[in-house]
């Protein structure tokens, strides 16, 4: 079983084997959890150099960092509930249709979880690089727009993982509140290339 000291003390290279290799997973969720912990990353540096002249910066970069730490474990989880979607779909076909099916059902809505909560923390993470575009260290702006887009990236990737996760279930609250996460992010972003012009 993958644990989180595993996949995050893995070498960048191997992460990126692995990414490419013919496995199902880690996937899309995995790597939009990396993507969002880097953009968080960003953000926290933006945010260190802002210190001087901003006083809230300190204040940024604690949260930056707690949502880097937050989302960070999220990839491993997201690739074992991957792999827990499998295995519910390889149980034998003659298995009680209820039985099989609920195990699928319950496998898929754990599956959707992780992505959404993803793809929260990558809207919240947008808007702190919005923040820090506007009112931190000129020279940092375009690392704190990455940030911001970086993450935006990896909400909109976690939002399609929980639509096609639950996409039998019309009208799946977390199917709008995933679309929300990345409206929000979406909204930072805009805010953050605005920052300075």
């Amino acid at each position: 079983m993958l644990t989180v000291e595993t996949f995050l003390g893995q070498s960048i290279e191997k992460l990126l084997d692995d990414i490419a290799s013919e496995t199902p997973a880690p996937g899309g969720g995995a790597v939009a959890a990396v993507v969002v912990a880097m953009a968080a990353g960003l953000v926290a540096m933006a945010a260190r150099f802002s210190q001087k002249h901003w006083p809230d910066a300190s204040g940024v970069v604690e949260r930056a960092e707690a949502l880097r730490r937050r989302v960070a474990p999220l990839a491993p989880a997201d690739a074992q509930a991957y792999e827990e979607v499998l295995t519910a779909f390889r149980l034998p076909k003659d298995l009680e249709p209820e039985v099989r099916n609920t195990t699928i059902g319950n496998a898929l809505a754990r599956a959707a979880e992780i992505p959404l909560e993803i793809a929260k923390e990558a809207s919240e993470v947008a808007v702190l690089g919005a923040l820090v575009a506007a009112n931190g260290n000129p020279n940092l702006r375009g690392d704190a727009v990455g940030g911001a887009i970086l993450a935006t990236a990896g909400a909109r990737v976690a939002a399609n993982l929980v639509e096609i996760n639950l996409g039998t279930k019309d009208g799946d609250e977390r199917i709008a509140r995933a679309r929300e996460h990345v409206a929000v992010a979406s909204a930072a972003v805009e805010r953050s290339l605005a920052a300075g012009f």
